[in-house]
């Protein structure tokens, strides 16, 4: 097929463009790099830089390019600075998709899959959390995203638009070429990787209290490759319905076991401050994907964390400045 990637040159979306290669598809990267990073995208792969709201450009791109699919990861994605600016969110996220689910159906795009979130659960009344936990949640970001999910319907019954969203968990790790580059960084592992470069003299834990087998947080981490390979086996089943899929290892582990992992994979004493919880941080947050492995036939194959932190390690050596400077 040939698959538009909104948010392609982001973090997660140039994952997804390498899967997407590597089962003979015809990528399509289309970002404005507020978030995204041209060098990203890999070699010989068509890139637009635009943005949701040009929808002169954006059906061009549809139509020019015979686009025969959607993979919408474009969005603001950070829970904490939506809690303070819920308009800006609600704008780009619901809005910005709007205007692309517009443009698909006046140019007859039927497939759609929706970069999502588990932020739409909120507080786990259960955990493994599955596709019928109910969907509470308690940041705009997260309802920004839940929005979204509540329009596909309509919109399948309005243009026949099929759809999947994918939950994801805590995505991570890197790719050889492709790893984590945000500014201002938010995620626990590259925080900490940048403590043993030497970048930051320590690592927060927010809350030792919780009711955990070491007081810090329980969070289910799953690599972006895993992400990307899921989106892509999520493209044939579009033909016959629309479907909704949690991504996740299955597997939690405490933020001081993430650190303790991160310390083997790189030899580095990583120091440690302990801070006060944050509201809004559940103890608990792992997911239950038997639904992707049945149905998709999708498959982890990143499940140990030392195996992710140290993919993650090897990016980071390979571009200690991010993408701004290799090597």
């Amino acid at each position: 097929m040939n698959v538009l990637v909104t948010g392609g040159a982001g973090y997660i979306g140039s994952a997804v463009v390498e899967e997407l290669l590597v089962d003979g598809h015809t990528p399509v990267v289309y970002d404005n790099l507020v978030a995204g990073h041209a060098e990203a995208v890999p070699s010989g792969v068509a890139f637009v830089r635009g943005d949701l709201f040009d929808g002169g450009l954006l059906r061009s791109t549809l139509a020019s390019q015979a686009i025969d699919a959607v993979i919408h990861l474009a969005a603001f994605l950070q829970p904490n600075e939506s809690m303070t600016n819920p308009g800006t969110y609600f704008q780009n996220n619901v809005a910005g998709t709007v205007a692309l689910l517009n443009a698909m159906a006046e140019q007859q795009v039927r497939r759609f899959i929706l970069s999502s979130t588990c932020a739409t659960f909120g507080d786990p009344v259960y955990t493994p959390i599955d596709e019928q936990h109910p969907q509470q949640p308690i940041s705009p970001y997260g309802v920004s995203k839940l929005m979204i999910e509540q329009m596909l319907p309509w919109y399948e019954q309005a243009y026949g638009i099929r759809y999947s969203c994918m939950r994801y968990f805590n995505a991570c790790g890197a790719t050889p070429e492709r790893g984590e580059d945000h500014e201002p960084e938010i995620h626990l592992i590259p925080l900490i990787l940048q403590v043993a470069m030497g970048k930051r003299p320590h690592i927060k834990i927010f809350g030792t209290d919780y009711d955990t087998r070491d007081g810090t947080c329980i969070r289910d981490y799953i690599h972006i490759s895993d992400l990307g390979r899921a989106h892509v086996l999520a493209l044939a089943p579009l033909e016959q319905r629309s479907r909704n899929f949690n991504l996740a290892n299955g597997d939690g582990f405490t933020v001081r076991e993430v650190i303790e992992a991160a310390r083997k994979v790189t030899g580095k004493a990583i120091t440690v401050v302990e801070e006060r919880r944050r509201a809004g941080d559940p103890p608990v947050m792992i997911g239950d994907s038997r639904r992707a492995r049945a149905e998709l036939g999708w498959e982890p194959r990143y499940r140990a964390i030392e195996a992710i932190i140290q993919s993650a390690w090897d990016w980071h050596l390979r571009y200690p400045q991010g993408y701004a400077r290799h090597g």
